[in-house]
């Protein structure tokens, strides 16, 4: 005999997703979320968030140890579509166009909530910013197309959660109404977390992806030969990163010594897009050396992969058709 779900024992634990966010945030990361989920001794999560294939999670949750379980979403792009429709008749109009920018104002003020520095002890604050958000876009839009059917979509993930245990990653802003209507469910406590060396490096190699004007490359480069990798962040993708930075300054020797490098590292335990990623940069430094037919079989190489990132994917078919080149800044210090 099963015992009744309490507080202390619930027959799910929530867990809050933040999907593209977690490359922006140093603190809490794909990395903090492998810490805190071992924290758990989970090792396996029921999937309930967004379908996006090159969701950061799908990459280091496998790599990690821990099975995702499919299952529990279903496809609602045509609500995104009578979303749109929405807006255009909503437009037309006066107090249409008034309801829409008090949603947009809401929406913003939710968007700066998430993009502020984060870290796990301020997850039930956000939870408060979505609450705030979904009711006035149920109160200026109405609950249907204006909110891309968002009870009834809460509705269906709760029916489907119903009767599981376990892990379940959910989109953030979802939290709330699941935790309205899956009594046996509660919010993973996060409070006392603190990210660990997985996510130090972790935050350290989505750094050296999005570079910005104001960085200091030297200090990113040294940082990155220090750290010798992790399952969540292999070796291979810090020497894919520092790449992308010596080929952003136009060195393309030593981009090409480590991306060759990263390639040779590569194997099926690292995380799924690691590969395409490594392949297709590569693919574009033989090409601005003049190595266009090793250039080619590389982008050949990375659509044959068995899960190619959509970047990758298009980086690859762009390099078939047109040989890539490389077109500095006209800043003198990078040339």
């Amino acid at each position: 005999m099963t015992d009744a779900p309490t507080p202390d024992h619930p027959t799910l634990t929530l867990f809050p997703d933040l999907g593209d966010l977690y490359r922006l945030q140093p603190q809490f990361n794909a990395g903090t979320v492998v810490e805190l989920l071992r924290a758990r001794n989970v090792r396996e999560v029921l999937w309930a968030s967004g379908p996006d294939p090159d969701h950061p999670l799908r990459d280091a949750l496998p790599a990690a140890g821990i099975a995702i379980r499919e299952g529990f979403t279903a496809d609602w792009a045509w609500a995104d579509a009578e979303h749109a429709e929405l807006q255009s008749y909503l437009q037309q109009y006066p107090q249409g166009r008034e309801r829409m920018r008090d949603a947009a104002r809401a929406e913003q003020a939710f968007a700066d909530e998430l993009t502020a520095p984060l870290t796990a002890a301020r997850i039930p604050a956000l939870l408060d910013a979505a609450r705030t958000y979904h009711a006035t876009l149920k109160d200026r839009l109405d609950e249907g197309p204006g909110t891309r059917w968002h009870a009834r979509r809460l509705d269906e993930l709760a029916a489907r959660l119903t009767g599981e245990t376990g892990t379940v990653i959910a989109a953030l802003d979802d939290l709330p109404g699941l935790l309205d209507r899956l009594p046996g469910a509660a919010l993973a406590d996060l409070h006392a977390a603190a990210p660990g060396e997985l996510s130090r490096v972790r935050a350290l190699a989505d750094r050296a992806w999005q570079l910005r004007d104001e960085d200091d490359l030297n200090a990113l480069l040294e940082a990155l030969a220090r750290e010798t990798g992790d399952r969540v962040t292999p070796r291979a993708e810090l020497d894919a990163a520092a790449a992308s930075i010596y080929l952003a300054v136009g060195d393309l020797a030593a981009a090409r010594t480590l991306l060759e490098r990263a390639a040779h590292a590569l194997t099926d335990d690292q995380p799924r897009s690691l590969p395409g990623l490594v392949l297709a940069r590569l693919g574009q430094v033989r090409d601005a050396q003049g190595d266009r037919d090793l250039a080619l079989r590389t982008y050949r190489a990375v659509l044959a992969l068995s899960h190619v990132p959509q970047v990758a994917r298009e980086t690859a078919d762009l390099g078939l058709t047109t040989p890539f080149t490389l077109e500095l800044p006209d800043d003198p210090g990078a040339e």
